[in-house]
C-alpha cells in the first residue's frame, strides 16, 4: 500500500474503533485534538466523526442494491468472445476482451460500439467471472479432464489408519520408494519397504519396475524372511499394490493376512514407513537414478546387510503418550513422551511373537556380528552400486534375473524382456 492511497472503509472503521476508546476517556479539550487528528487521517467531516464517536461503528446494510453497470450488450459480447475461445477462465479472458471484440467485429461475428469497447476495457475480472458462471453453454465444448476410473480392487479393501499405540507385532505399513533420478521415464529401481508399527522392525526389497511379477516376488521374499507372523498389510492406494494379480496372490498364498489401505492423499496415514523412507533408504541411496539388473541385485545385497544393521543394532524410540498442548479452537498440537530406546529385535523379544527357535537364531546372529565391520561393508556396497553402469537405451534387460520365483514359474516366465529406458541417465 502506497502512502498516497486513500484508506478503505474497513481500514477507516478499524482506525476509528481504536480512537473511540481514547475519545470516550478524554476531556473536552483533548477530544478536540483527537477530532483534528481523525479528520486529518480519514478525510471525513468533523460532524460525521462526532456522530461516529457517539454512535455505532458497525456498517449498515444497503437499503437497496446498486443497479447494473453493464448491460446485456456487454453480456452478449463476453459470451461470444468466450465461446470463440472455448470458454477460458476469466483471468485469461478479461485483459484481451477489447482486442478480441475488435477482431471478431472485423469478421462479422460481433457488432461493437465505442461505448461497448469502453465498458469491455474497464470491466473487472471478478465481474467477468460472475457473468461466465451464469451463461448457458449449450454448444459443444472442449472436454475437460475426466476423473480416472475407479480401481475396482479397492472396493473390498477398507480404509483405516493403524493406531500409533498398536501393541501387537505384525501390522505393517508398506510404501514404494522411487529411484528414478530427475526423469521418471522408462523402467527404474524401486524399494518396497515394510515397517512394523509395534516394534519398528523393517524390511526392504529392491525391484526393477512395478509389474505384478516383481512386486509379488518382493512380497514373497519378505514374507519368507520375516521371523514373525504378518497380521496386516497397509499400503497406500497405488495400483502396484492393488490389482487382480496381487489380489489373487494374497488370497491363494497368504490367506490369513488382513489387507487395509490409507486414505487417498493422506500421507500421515502411513507415518512410520514414510519416516523410514528418509532413513535408511534415501540416506544411503540418495535421489540418483538406478535402472539396471546389476544395480537392482547390488541394492538387494545392500538391503540384506541393512536388515541386520537396523533390526538388530539400531535403537529406536516409541511414543508412549500424546498430550494435547494447543488451546481450544487452534490447530491441534501434541507433546509426545517416548520410552527408552531399544532395538526392534529387543522390542520383538518382549512380545510373544517370536518362537524360541527363531529367537535363538537371531540372538546368535547378533552376537557373532560386528556392527562396525558391518557398517564398513554397507558403505563399500554403496560405492559399488554407483560404480555399476546404468541401463543403456536399446539394450534388453531380463527382469526375471532379479526375482526368486519357484522353479516351475521360472521355466514358464524365463524369456528376454525388453524394458524401456528412453531418457534414462546413468547413475553417478
Amino acid at each position: 500500500m502506497n502512502a498516497e492511497d486513500e484508506m478503505t472503509i474497513n481500514e477507516r472503521r478499524k482506525y476509528l474503533r481504536k480512537m473511540k476508546t481514547r475519545y470516550k476517556g478524554a476531556v473536552r479539550n483533548e477530544r478536540g485534538r483527537l477530532l483534528d487528528e481523525m479528520e486529518a487521517v480519514t478525510g471525513l467531516h468533523r460532524k460525521s466523526l462526532i456522530r461516529l464517536m457517539n454512535g455505532s461503528l458497525e456498517r449498515k446494510r444497503r437499503s437497496r442494491e446498486r443497479g447494473r453497470t453493464y448491460g446485456r450488450d456487454v453480456d452478449h459480447a463476453i459470451g461470444v468472445i468466450a465461446e470463440s475461445l472455448d470458454y477460458p477462465c476469466a483471468e485469461r479472458l478479461t485483459p484481451n476482451l477489447v482486442t478480441l471484440a475488435e477482431h471478431l467485429a472485423r469478421h462479422g461475428e460481433l457488432c461493437v460500439s465505442e461505448r461497448l469497447l469502453e465498458q469491455l476495457a474497464q470491466i473487472s475480472r471478478s465481474t467477468v467471472e460472475r457473468r461466465l458462471a451464469v451463461m448457458p453453454r449449450d454448444r459443444p465444448r472442449l472436454p475437460r479432464r475426466r476423473p480416472r476410473p475407479a480401481n475396482s480392487v479397492l472396493r473390498d479393501v477398507p480404509m483405516r489408519r493403524i493406531p500409533w499405540d498398536e501393541p501387537e507385532p505384525g501390522h505393517f505399513e508398506v510404501d514404494l520408494v522411487h529411484h528414478c533420478g530427475s526423469s521418471a521415464s522408462g523402467e527404474y529401481v524401486h524399494t518396497l519397504q515394510m515397517v512394523d508399527v509395534a516394534t519398528s522392525w523393517s524390511e526392504r526389497q529392491a525391484l526393477l519396475g512395478r509389474s505384478y511379477v516383481v512386486v509379488q516376488d518382493a512380497f514373497r521374499s519378505i514374507l519368507q524372511r520375516l521371523p514373525f507372523a504378518v497380521r496386516e498389510i497397509h499400503p497406500d492406494n497405488g495400483s502396484e499394490f492393488f490389482n487382480h494379480h496381487l489380489k489373487r496372490f494374497w488370497k491363494e498364498t497368504v490367506k490369513d493376512i488382513h489387507l487395509s489401505r490409507s486414505r487417498p492423499f493422506h500421507k500421515n496415514d502411513n507415518p512410520f514407513v514414510e519416516q523410514r523412507n528418509a532413513k535408511p533408504v534415501r540416506a544411503y541411496l540418495g535421489y540418483d537414478r538406478l535402472d539396471s539388473v546389476a544395480q537392482t541385485q547390488a541394492v538387494n545385497r545392500l538391503y540384506d546387510k541393512l536388515w541386520a544393521y537396523y533390526n538388530l543394532f539400531q535403537p529406536v524410540m516409541r511414543t508412549v503418550e500424546k498430550i494435547v498442548v494447543s488451546a481450544p479452537g487452534q490447530r491441534t498440537r501434541f507433546k509426545r513422551r517416548y520410552d527408552q530406546p531399544r532395538t526392534p529385535f529387543e522390542r520383538l523379544c518382549a512380545t510373544n511373537a517370536l518362537t524360541p527357535e527363531r529367537r535363538s537364531v537371531l540372538t546368535a546372529l547378533r552376537d557373532q556380528t560386528n556392527p562396525r565391520q558391518l557398517r564398513k561393508e554397507i558403505y563399500a556396497l554403496i560405492d559399488h552400486i554407483f560404480s555399476l553402469p546404468g541401463a543403456q537405451p536399446g539394450q534388453t534387460e531380463n527382469v526375471y534375473e532379479i526375482v526368486n520365483l519357484p522353479i516351475a514359474e521360472q521355466v514358464e516366465h524365463q524369456r528376454p524382456v525388453a524394458l524401456s529406458f528412453e531418457g534414462a541417465t546413468p547413475a553417478r
